[in-house]
């Protein structure tokens, strides 16, 4: 089904309506509602709203257009709800993550949801539908740039109305192809310096040098990290007396330390492991173009960069050839 072009919506709305934000919550009376700022792939709580009689209303009138979260429970993710200069309203039902939440009175929330049903849909194409949309620009910075070239990513941007230019999403984009293209493919691995497990400042360029090292991005929260982690044991114990090492970053957060360090016992990994526990503001993940995880480089002994983001079959196939 072709992708859907919803953007003409936007300037009828936005131009119609001052903004509020209400709803009701489905099989909720009372308690609180609360609203997150998002960025950088993370969300603060800047307001709540009382629950009564099953409905809610928001007083302050938030930065708009922007990406928002709502929910009831501030330390789990919330439903990601797109708000304009326009009366939005939401039925949030928080059964089953959020799945039957309707929201009416936001367009750039209509993008994003048109998107969930066409997830597929190549770069072009999303963006030619609704060049002006902020769910466009949020969508190409969220779910895009992992699995696209520093080209691509330029061109994407050059599609992009001028009105998004300087949203944080697309100053992000703006940046992300200087960094790729400084960790491609046989590239010398750039240095940094973090804490391993017990506090000590540690030099990734001392990894390097007799053997080869996947640098591998993770996080104990990281459902598909927690998925691979067998087959890199697995990989590890094959290879790890031929030359081969594993040096683990962890993008865990800022008090969740003995999360981090629970889930290296539990998955049984036992080789390097460092981490900022700065979540999404890790400084490694931000140096290498990390934009999703599970992500890795596997580098050489000389520093040079190898391969980028071998799982599996085809990491061990890649070790066999190197490590006969």
């Amino acid at each position: 089904m072709k992708y859907i072009a919803l953007v003409a919506c936007f300037f009828t709305v936005a131009a119609a309506h001052a903004f509020s934000l209400s709803g009701t919550v489905n099989g909720v009376k009372d308690g609180k509602v609360y609203l997150q700022r998002f960025n950088n792939k993370m969300f603060t709580t800047i307001d709540s709203a009382v629950i009564e009689n099953g409905r809610f209303t928001f007083k302050t009138k938030p930065v708009l257009p922007e990406l928002y979260g709502i929910t009831l429970n501030p330390s789990r993710s919330p439903y990601f709800l797109f708000l304009e200069d326009s009366n939005i309203e939401v039925a949030l039902d928080t059964a089953r993550y959020f799945r039957n939440t309707k929201v009416t009175g936001s367009s750039a929330q209509d993008v994003y949801n048109n998107w969930q049903q066409h997830s597929d849909v190549k770069l072009d194409e999303l963006i030619k539908a609704n060049p002006a949309s902020l769910a466009t620009a949020y969508i190409f910075y969220r779910y895009y740039t992992y699995r696209t070239t520093p080209e691509e990513i330029e061109r994407g941007i050059s599609l992009l109305d001028p009105s998004l230019q300087q949203t944080q999403y697309v100053n992000v984009l703006k940046q992300l192809p200087t960094t790729l293209r400084s960790v491609e493919v046989g590239k010398k691995a750039p240095d940094f310096v973090i804490a391993d497990t017990e506090g000590r400042q540690v030099h990734f360029k001392d990894q390097l040098g007799k053997k080869y090292v996947l640098l591998d991005f993770w996080a104990s929260w990281c459902g598909p990290c927690r998925a691979e982690n067998p087959n890199l044991v697995r990989t590890y114990q094959q290879f790890k007396d031929k030359g081969f090492d594993i040096f683990a970053v962890s993008l865990d957060r800022n008090g969740d330390r003995d999360k981090w360090l629970k889930a290296i016992a539990d998955d049984q990994l036992t080789w390097q492991h460092v981490s900022d526990l700065a979540f999404w503001n890790c400084e490694p993940a931000a140096l290498y173009g990390v934009r999703a995880i599970p992500s890795n480089l596997l580098i050489a002994p000389d520093g040079t960069i190898l391969a980028r983001n071998l799982r599996g079959k085809e990491l061990e196939a890649k070790l066999g050839e190197l490590l006969k």
